[in-house]
């Protein structure tokens, strides 16, 4: 690239966002764009209600903390137009300016809202711990939880929940078994750990979701059926529907799909754009959205590198597995079991996962080291 230092523009600074942000910053200027002034991690939403000082350690870092971060340009604030004829967008900050940035390449990370624990509300580290609190102290009070929705996310928190206190915890889910996108034989097991941990499964059970109601705060209103069965009411209900919205707002409808998520080639690259790529939740890269999980932010590293050295022909292709897969239930006093794409099962000791994968592996492999938290 000589000695001139391109502009990558990354919108987005949650796990995949970071990941591409840290590793182009070696060779390109970066700019990134994020809401909030930390990485709040979407993932292991059940221990983050069960045991929210170890889920902080790990999934709640700010960004001062991250050592490959200081050659960022990091903008606390949300991008509300982009032009992308003249390769630039506009910043609105948190403190309410306007901010104009230009980019060589640009890539989007900016994931989805999802019930109340992803959303792109610009918040500071003392909303972020406010909020989180008071979710978690609502749920500790209560005797009877409903959780309802069988994808990952509500199948994390039911499980957990029932492990860590004395609720009554029910799980309803619309189809014959949970984890819809799992491997069947994924699918079959977790029904039986349900069971084992205490968990009340009610299938085929498809909630009524009140008009307007994004799931994006708990309830105490009794849950109607539109599948027939009698209302249940519970103290506190959860609502896991998988009801994403992406965060695409700032962008024109020529680049996303009927859903609002943006369109992507097998590179990674928007459709129709020669120096724009999206990756994670927001990309509609496959059916599953699942370049985040899928090593996506080796392919928009390598890919981004490729287009700013102008060698577009050794571009990667993204391979997205054929099943999901990850850690479902979250580090557990037995360790933490990863379930494969082929269905198998993973168990890694609580010891050696706690140390090696998220102390090591995690913090100094994936993000090249952390400050300490009171630095």
């Amino acid at each position: 690239m000589g000695s001139h230092r391109p502009t990558v523009l990354v919108a987005g600074l949650g796990d995949t966002g970071v990941l591409v942000a840290t590793r182009l910053s070696r060779s390109c200027h970066v700019i990134g764009v994020s809401t909030r002034p930390a990485l709040v991690s979407g993932q292991e939403l059940g221990t983050r209600l069960t045991d929210l000082p170890r889920w902080r350690r790990t999934y709640l870092v700010p960004y001062r903390r991250f050592r490959r971060l200081d050659a960022i340009d990091v903008v606390h604030g949300r991008i509300v137009q982009t032009d992308f004829k003249n390769s630039a967008v506009e910043i609105e900050t948190s403190t309410g300016e306007l901010r104009r940035a230009n980019y060589d390449a640009f890539v989007i990370a900016t994931g989805v809202s999802n019930g109340f624990w992803r959303h792109d509300r610009i918040e500071d580290l003392a909303a972020i711990d406010t909020t989180m609190g008071a979710v978690n102290e609502q749920l500790a009070a209560a005797s009877t939880i409903a959780v309802v929705g069988g994808g990952a996310t509500g199948v994390s928190v039911a499980d957990n929940l029932a492990r860590s206190s004395d609720a009554e915890v029910h799980l309803f889910h619309s189809g014959n078994e949970p984890l819809p996108g799992f491997h069947p034989d994924v699918r079959r097991w977790i029904v039986r750990r349900l069971a084992s941990d205490g968990v009340s499964v009610h299938p085929e059970h498809r909630a009524q979701i009140p008009s307007g109601f994004l799931g994006d705060t708990l309830t105490t209103d009794p849950i109607d059926w539109s599948s027939g069965q009698e209302q249940f009411s519970a103290d506190v209900v959860l609502w896991a529907v998988g009801a994403v919205r992406p965060h695409t707002s700032f962008l024109p409808a020529s680049v996303l799909d009927e859903d609002g998520f943006v369109e992507v080639d097998a590179h990674l690259r928007v459709i129709g754009q020669a120096n724009v790529f999206a990756v994670g939740d927001v990309a509609a890269s496959d059916p599953l959205r699942s370049s985040a999980r899928n090593w996506g932010y080796r392919v928009i590293v390598g890919n981004v590198r490729a287009l700013l050295s102008g060698h577009e022909s050794k571009f990667r292709d993204f391979k997205p597995a054929p099943y999901r897969w990850g850690s479902l239930l979250g580090l557990q006093s037995d360790g933490l079991t990863v379930v494969q794409p082929n269905g198998k099962r993973v168990r890694i000791p609580r010891p050696i996962a706690q140390r090696l994968l998220l102390g090591t592996f995690v913090q100094r492999v994936l993000y090249g080291g952390l400050r300490r938290s009171n630095s």
